[in-house]
């Protein structure tokens, strides 16, 4: 079986909040409803970095500039690259292509939540590693 390879971005503001991204309520995608990160699936010939920077302006039309790797993640089928950013947006101002809604939330809110794909467990990991290097 071969494995999936995903890509996704970690936006954290100067209050230390998180972009996250409340996905479409559609039965036939994974984690209908539930808020994420954004990102997608590499697509061939694609490497994990442009992956982010295409899915940031298909989504939102946001052009992100240079991102950081913060971890590569691999479970039974899933190879998944995260990546991080600080940034300062404005989410009512983004005209969001996919997805509900777009909104920042503190860690404290976050670890409140279950989030899509398992993402608490990695975001504890990057306000962790993040925090402690400020």
């Amino acid at each position: 079986m071969t494995k999936r390879i995903g890509a996704g971005i970690l936006l954290i503001n100067s209050n230390n909040e998180l972009l996250m991204l409340l996905r479409d309520n559609k039965p036939n995608i994974p984690f209908p409803n539930m808020w994420d990160i954004p990102g997608g699936h590499v697509e061939h010939g694609e490497i994990p970095e442009e992956t982010v920077k295409r899915e940031m302006i298909e989504e939102m039309d946001l052009d992100v500039g240079e991102i950081k790797l913060f971890r590569v993640y691999k479970n039974d089928n899933l190879f998944d690259h995260v990546f991080w950013k600080r940034i300062d947006l404005q989410p009512e101002k983004i005209d969001l292509k996919e997805g509900q809604k777009i909104a920042y939330f503190s860690r404290d809110e976050l670890s409140n939540m279950k989030l899509a794909f398992n993402y608490n467990e990695v975001i504890e990991e990057f306000y962790n590693h993040i925090l402690s290097d400020s």
